[in-house]
């Protein structure tokens, strides 16, 4: 699998989780802290395999989307503390669902901007080849990464 194809079935995930906390019913806190500990989990891994595979690799091909990475680089910054905050957060606190609404808008919009934005333009840069070897070793990196959201590189950024 190719390392776009691979973060958009990552992105994809992590939508289909968000949607269901958004259907989640209002005092549904045990399916809600369920669904925040998953999407803190798979956000926590995506964000260390960017970070530490991904962003590398797309630089150095693609030089005129340092801007980009570095812009990523600070909204995984803010994603992760979020992530930190939410798995220490009681589903039954009154700032549990709002703190989760922010951190699915700032995904999201997140999201929009690599897959319109900036993922055409690494695919052009790198080429399918490139492109499958990255993903061979984005999987490989999932295995090992932290699901601690504090131990991210872009936390201590």
């Amino acid at each position: 699998m190719d390392a776009i194809v691979l973060l958009k079935d990552d992105h994809k995930t992590v939508e289909k989780l968000f949607k269901e906390f958004e259907k989640a019913g209002e005092e549904a806190y045990a399916e809600k802290r369920r669904i925040a500990d998953q999407v803190i989990e798979e956000l926590t891994v995506h964000a260390v395999i960017e970070e530490q595979v991904f962003y590398p690799a797309a630089r150095e091909a693609a030089p005129d989307t340092k801007d980009h990475v570095l812009e990523s680089v600070e909204e995984h910054h803010v994603v992760v503390w979020m992530l930190a905050e939410l798995a220490g957060l009681d589903p039954e606190d009154e700032r549990f669902d709002a703190k989760m609404t922010v951190l699915i808008e700032n995904v999201r919009h997140h999201v929009e901007e690599e897959e319109k934005e900036w993922f055409p333009e690494v695919r052009k840069a790198m080429g399918r080849n490139r492109l499958v070897e990255l993903g061979e070793r984005l999987q490989e990196a999932k295995k090992t990464a932290t699901r601690d959201p504090l131990e991210v590189p872009s936390a201590t950024a």
